[in-house]
């Protein structure tokens, strides 16, 4: 385990986490907002567990709404929600929902050579490419609604409804965005997807571009969740395209990457997770079921129940505590957070029965590399519940594990239904993932093309992020197009290697 440096300023920063500094006070809550934006199965799925499992104690102040738009190619896991929403209050809330179509061959390449008109209209400083052609190959296989789409396809699907008139799903953004802006209090817009997805992680490069950054200029609080593959789930959601999704994230929620992106493509591209990321591991539900439904199923009662308890207090309180933690020292840790590396927070969650003999970083996937840095346990059980034995035993079996600077604390809150016991882990690095190492191996042994085919971000302006720049020595990005393209962002970190010059924030 790699040995840690804890400053004076660290201390007392954990210091003040231990005294409660970033918890809501109960004589004058502050109301929030949880808006949701589902993509994909994954996230369709969360948007139904919140809604079966109701929304209505976020609306108990009149100053909040809820607000969803669950996006997937096909409608097949899309109707659920609209049965679902009609339970909601219509001047409250708005759950919408948005079937991406798949066009045929030719519809869509005549959109992608329509490309640099977009994104010239889009954002003035685009260079217009000369040598550009679409990023999809000329005999590229169109799957049908619910079959597994590439990143790529995937991508050019959402640029169709997106970019090509009347522009539906710009639309729909809109309105998302509109029923956002009127509640009349704090928000948090939560992206839900599968990181293993080809929809869900394919599209969501863009699309929380073109919300955060475009619609709602980065004045909104925005969180990225990811949901990682386990074990059960096919090869396609757990092999090579993750990564690329990591090193994607890992481009964008790095500052220092991010500036290396910026320097090149302009402020379009700035990280659009304004709020974080977090990322959530099936493995653990699997290990416990090993029925991938029942997994699913498990898993987005954890994630539904994360974002919604406690009137969305825990989610607030936690967005307060990642802020805290990762403030570097020349920032005021109120102020909010830039991340360098260490941007990624895995959310955690227990059963409470034979705690003591579960190995909790190997279920998360959490190399030894990784070292928590604060840590509260979070629990929400029906009142009356007697766990003060087991919660001892979670909280003694997590600290010895992850070894916080401060011993885990438990957090409790009454819940009306199934017991939630969760945690956050903040601050680890892309590396400290094991399916960063394992996706790296798959991916190496994939052909040009199929190496093309798991990529979505930057795409759209020639640039492959994971492969070696082709003009610029040391640095990542192929240009497909035998030009120029490229990132200032050196191979060895896109790889997860030692850098020779560390990069400067």
């Amino acid at each position: 385990m790699a040995e840690r440096q804890i400053t004076q300023v660290d201390k007392r920063r954990f210091d003040a986490l231990k005294r409660g500094i970033h918890r809501i006070a109960k004589e004058d809550p502050i109301p929030v907002a949880v808006h949701v934006v589902g993509l994909g199965k994954a996230g369709a799925g969360v948007i139904q567990q919140m809604l079966r499992d109701g929304v209505g104690g976020l609306l108990d102040d009149s100053r909040v709404r809820f607000t969803a738009l669950a996006v997937d190619i096909g409608d097949q896991h899309l109707a659920p929600i609209r049965e679902l929403a009609g339970n909601l209050p219509a001047d409250r809330a708005q759950v919408r929902t948005y079937a991406l179509e798949v066009p045929s061959r030719d519809e869509l390449f005549a959109t992608l050579r329509r490309y640099r008109e977009f994104l010239k209209l889009e954002y003035p400083r685009y260079y217009w490419n000369p040598n550009y052609e679409p990023w999809i190959p000329a005999d590229v296989h169109m799957p049908n609604p619910g079959e597994h789409f590439p990143r790529a396809l995937a991508k050019a699907i959402y640029g169709r409804s997106y970019y090509d008139e009347p522009r539906p799903l710009l639309a729909e953004l809109d309105l998302f965005a509109q029923s956002v802006e009127a509640a009349n209090c704090q928000s948090v817009v939560c992206i839900v997807f599968g990181l293993g997805g080809g929809t869900g992680s394919g599209i969501v490069v863009d699309l929380a571009r073109h919300l955060s950054n475009v619609r709602f200029g980065r004045r909104t609080l925005v969180l990225g969740v990811g949901i990682a593959p386990c074990e059960g789930d096919p090869e396609y959601h757990r092999g090579s395209p993750l990564f690329p999704v990591l090193n994607e994230l890992d481009c964008m929620l790095d500052q220092s990457k991010n500036d290396g992106v910026i320097q090149v493509w302009g402020d379009l591209y700035r990280n659009p997770f304004t709020a974080g990321f977090l990322v959530v591991p099936q493995q653990p539900a699997w290990e416990s079921t090993k029925n991938l439904q029942a997994t699913h199923e498990r898993v987005n009662r954890e994630v539904a129940s994360f974002l919604t308890r406690n009137k969305a207090a825990d989610l607030w309180e936690t967005l307060r505590m990642l802020n805290w933690v990762g403030a570097p020292p020349t920032q005021h840790s109120a102020a909010r957070t830039q991340y360098g590396d260490r941007w990624l927070h895995v959310l955690g969650y227990e059963d409470l029965q034979g705690v003591p003999a579960s190995n909790p970083r190997a279920k998360l996937g959490i190399r030894d590399s990784y070292s928590a840095d604060f840590l509260e346990l979070r629990v929400a059980a029906p009142e009356g519940s007697q766990l003060d034995g087991q919660l001892t035993a979670v909280a003694e079996k997590l600290n010895g594990v992850f070894t916080p600077v401060v011993p885990p604390e438990v957090v409790r809150s009454e819940s009306k239904g199934d017991t939630f016991v969760q945690y956050v882990l903040p601050r680890a690095k892309k590396t400290d993932l094991e399916i960063f190492h394992a996706s790296r191996s798959t991916y190496d042994q994939l052909s040009w093309t199929d190496k093309l085919m798991v990529h979505s971000w930057l795409l759209d302006l020639g640039v492959m992020l994971c492969e070696p720049a082709l003009r610029f020595e040391g640095m990542a990005g192929e240009c497909l197009w035998g030009c120029a393209c490229w990132v200032v962002v050196p191979y060895e970190a896109i790889r997860g290697e030692e850098l020779s010059q560390p990069l400067s924030l």
